[in-house]
């Protein structure tokens, strides 16, 4: 069901738990059941409708809050979703209730130095576009750096950040790295290995001290206070 993009493998156990899958009209009620290739799956209006009322939440996370769960006395950032948080521009209909904390997961993450886009969602379907491992959304990041050799960065070594670069014993793939300014740099990555940015800097000696997610694929931060929340609307698309 998770590869024929009905749901999330989380949703398809709860779906069939309910009685709500069926298998060439067959209700399924045995989790992990095989099905093969030429038999059919159909699932009950119920769960669409379900899905439906699933919100997927846009906010713009300040620096000392973790995107998933709370760690080392940190706070994490779905404890910003509440309603005084909730940017009074969000162009949403949608209106906040408390069920919508149930389930909301980070669909990314942002490490707890670092500032902008986090997307937290309920819908198992944008959880696995962003972050499944076929994904081709990109990120963009405003990132503020320091270079702790003389002069500047030369132009080869800007080039390795673009492609070149190895991490965790794996090539990393091509991503588009530009100078903003003196002294702030553009990324633009198709991946997400853990402070990779940071990780990429230091390998041709540059020193991060600001980092801000501002896109990810056509989503961007835009106008988002710090600390504020809007929801992803039907008309906007990763």
């Amino acid at each position: 069901m998770s590869e024929l993009g009905l749901c999330s493998r989380r949703e398809a156990d709860e779906w069939i738990a309910r009685g709500w899958v069926r298998v060439d009209g067959k209700v399924v009620s045995e989790l992990g059941s095989k099905v093969y290739p030429s038999q059919r799956v159909t699932v009950e209006r119920q769960a669409a409708a379900e899905q439906s009322k699933r919100v997927t939440i846009l906010i713009n996370k300040p620096m000392g809050y973790v995107s998933g769960q709370a760690e080392d006395g940190y706070t994490p950032a779905v404890a910003l979703i509440k309603p005084e948080n909730h940017w009074a521009d969000d162009p949403s209909p949608e209106m906040f209730h408390p069920t919508q904390l149930r389930s909301l997961v980070p669909a990314g993450r942002l490490d707890i130095d670092s500032v902008g886009l986090l997307v937290l969602t309920q819908d198992g379907r944008v959880a696995k576009h962003l972050i499944g491992e076929t994904t081709d959304v990109d990120k963009e990041y405003l990132v503020r750096v320091e270079y702790t050799k003389p002069g500047k960065l030369p132009d080869s070594d800007l080039k390795k950040l673009n492609h070149g670069l190895w991490m965790d014993g794996k090539p990393l793939l091509p991503a588009k790295v530009r100078w903003q300014n003196d002294d702030q740099l553009s990324f633009t990555l198709r991946e997400g290995k853990k402070r990779q940015i940071r990780r990429m800097c230091d390998m041709v000696g540059l020193k991060v001290v600001g980092l801000k997610r501002v896109r990810i694929g056509k989503v961007k931060l835009g106008d988002l206070p710090v600390g504020q929340w809007r929801y992803l609307r039907a008309d906007e698309q990763f």
